[in-house]
């Protein structure tokens, strides 16, 4: 039995033989999840009259459950190419085929040819999970254990309550119904002491709930509220209640400490799974198959007043959700755990983990690995601190060895599991207009100066950028005609530019520079040398540290000093001057770090270029003389 138990128990008719009139008998198979006779009868069936593009994919579908993956990525390949009624929970399986059946970089290859009708998340997760699985296994010692209170039936869902462990389980019990598809017991929510050891024995029926016939599973108790959260069978009159196309689907319910009962979220037509209430956001987070789906089940979360539902449901978006199934949502210490089966995973459900960011935003989530995660399924996790930076918690798991279909195990874990990451998120904008600028190259590279990653900020100036945990690293980002951004980091200040949105703020050159005798110059505040003086005052400090600034922020740039004089005195001593000027100015700028590479010329023209009719004997007040009087900086394009 896997995970999608939920999925075959909450998704079902009242009759199995209704609307069947139309369905062949590998239809009929398929449909009542006998998947091997679906096959065998689809392949006969074949024989005499091709299959439709929807048995097909049944086929492919009955093919995958049964772990046919060569035989089921032939069928979706084939009808991906001629684009029928593929939808992208299908192509989640076909890329979940393909992993199985050949190496990684053909999916990668297949996913290139793909970028532009997938999302960028979608395609950054997948690149990162796999150079992160490639990577080796994470630094963490952890021991994983099967519980006592596991029986041959499905045990799912653990849940903290108090000093206990609530779950759900499908075990027989003498006053439950059988539910049909599955052979098992309509699922039940119980519970277990823990003792100082994690371990759980002891289990039984959960009295704090209202009673029940039907399906009653994934609990989730809330310390700050009191409440336990739920979800159920919608019923009506104690007889399960369905939609128009005979569909019974899940609610999310809620039981007070008095033990008054409420629905929090019904929809007849809509499945609900995995509630889980975060108490600082008091958001509460579900798995759902709304409509606006990004594959099969995704993740979502409504707003709430002291448990009352104050919003329509918010989809987590691509970061988060998948063509695949996403569940089991559980907030611990600013990190997201859930659990998915898209293609990128070790095996059916995975285990994942996803910082929150300061904006409210998910980091790409990173796959917990081997040992929390198998080739089957892996759900569930919930994990809480025991102290001395262990930790502990539960996860249900149909892998090998176990008592039943799925079973709970507890883990115990010297740190926070998963592999750490830096991530960067924020946005480059123009210094001076403020306004987000599009393109501009974002580099991290480690302390060997290696590049890690390097990506570019989208058109309103937002970038996301997210990789394995280094001991230090340097942020670069340039564009072309605007100032280079530099940053070497320490690990702590890693840690610290995580917590708000990272800024870059450029600078174009031409807000820098202006046109003067028609030639390109910096922009400076017109500065004075002392009479018949070459050396530099403050006013001209003042000046020259602009330039300095200019070149640290626009390496490449060129520059030419240009010194003048009025026509003053004698022409070979103006000369003079003016060159000892140029001097004095360039053996300033490379006092405060500029390289000689950024000067090509510095260059004195005494009194050969006057701007005005200043000239020997002219009579000129002093305002015109010192017009003449100047020094440009000129940008060399």
């Amino acid at each position: 039995m896997k995970w999608n138990i939920f999925l075959i128990m909450f998704l079902t008719v009242a009759n199995f033989c209704f609307a069947q009139e139309n369905r062949s008998k590998a239809d009929n198979y398929f449909y009542g999840y006998e998947y091997q006779k679906a096959i065998e009868a689809y392949i006969k069936e074949a024989k005499k009259k091709p299959l439709s593009d929807a048995q097909r994919l049944n086929l492919a579908d009955a093919y995958f459950k049964m772990g046919a993956y060569e035989n089921a990525s032939k069928i979706y390949m084939d009808s991906n190419k001629k684009d029928t009624i593929m939808s992208v929970h299908r192509f989640n399986k076909m890329l979940q085929s393909l992993s199985k059946t050949s190496d990684r970089e053909r999916v990668v290859t297949f996913l290139k040819t793909k970028s532009s009708s997938l999302t960028s998340e979608l395609l950054e997760n997948a690149t990162f999970n796999y150079e992160l699985m490639s990577g080796g296994e994470a630094n963490l010692s952890f021991d994983l254990f099967n519980l006592s209170i596991n029986s041959p039936q499905a045990d799912t869902s653990p849940a903290f309550y108090k000093d206990q462990l609530l779950f759900s389980s499908s075990r027989h019990q003498d006053n439950k119904n059988t539910y049909v598809p599955t052979g098992e017991a309509y699922l039940d929510i119980y519970t277990a002491p823990i003792d100082e050891n994690g371990g759980v024995s002891n289990a039984t029926t959960f009295s704090k709930i209202p009673s029940s016939n039907f399906h009653k599973s994934t609990p989730f108790y809330s310390e700050k509220l009191n409440n336990i959260f739920y979800i159920l069978s919608n019923t009506n009159d104690g007889e399960m209640a369905f939609d128009d196309n005979w569909k019974n689907a899940l609610a999310i319910g809620v039981v007070s400490s008095s033990g008054q009962f409420r629905f929090l979220l019904k929809d007849l037509s809509t499945s609900f799974y995995y509630p889980f209430f975060d108490a600082e956001s008091e958001r509460l987070y579900f798995a759902a198959n709304f409509d606006d789906s990004y594959g099969g089940t995704d993740i979502y979360y409504v707003t709430t007043n002291n448990g009352q539902v104050m919003s329509a449901p918010t989809n987590l978006g691509p970061r988060i959700n998948s063509p695949g199934n996403e569940i089991s949502p559980f907030l611990f210490n600013g990190d997201f755990y859930f659990s998915s089966d898209v293609f990128y995973g070790l095996g059916g459900m995975d285990v994942y983990k996803s910082t929150v960011m300061a904006d409210g935003g998910h980091s790409i989530p990173v796959n917990l690995g081997e040992g929390i995660n198998t080739e089957k399924d892996d759900f569930g996790f919930i994990i809480k601190e025991r102290g001395n930076d262990t930790y502990s918690g539960y996860l249900a798991s149909n892998r090998a060895g176990g008592k039943g279909g799925d079973d709970i195990y507890g883990f115990t874990i010297n740190g926070i599991p998963g592999l750490k990451t830096f991530a960067l998120r924020g946005k480059a904008f123009n210094s001076t207009s403020g306004t987000g600028i599009g393109q501009a190259q974002i580099t991290i590279q480690d302390t060997t100066g290696a590049v890690i990653i390097e990506s570019y900020s989208k058109a309103d100036g937002s970038f996301s950028l997210e990789i394995p945990w280094q001991e230090g690293v340097t942020i670069t980002a340039s564009k072309e005609k605007h100032s280079v951004f530099f940053m070497a980091l320490t690990p702590d200040e890693m840690k610290n530019v995580q917590e708000s949105p990272f800024e870059i703020g450029f600078v174009l050159l031409d807000d820098l520079v202006e046109e003067r005798e028609e030639q390109t110059v910096l922009k400076l505040n017109k500065f004075y040398f002392d009479k018949g003086k070459s050396i530099v005052n403050t006013a001209i400090a003042a000046e020259l540290d602009k330039v300095v600034e200019t070149v640290r922020k626009f390496p490449e740039i060129r520059l030419a000093i240009a010194s003048h004089t009025d026509s003053r005195g004698g022409s070979s001593t103006n000369l003079k001057l003016s060159q000892d000027r140029s001097n004095a100015i360039l053996a300033y700028l490379l006092k405060q770090g500029v390289s000689q590479t950024n000067i090509i010329e510095a260059l004195g023209y005494g009194e050969e270029k006057l701007t005005n009719k200043c000239v020997n004997g002219a009579y000129c007040l002093e305002f015109l003389h010192k017009q003449n009087e100047r020094t440009l900086i000129k940008v060399m394009r």
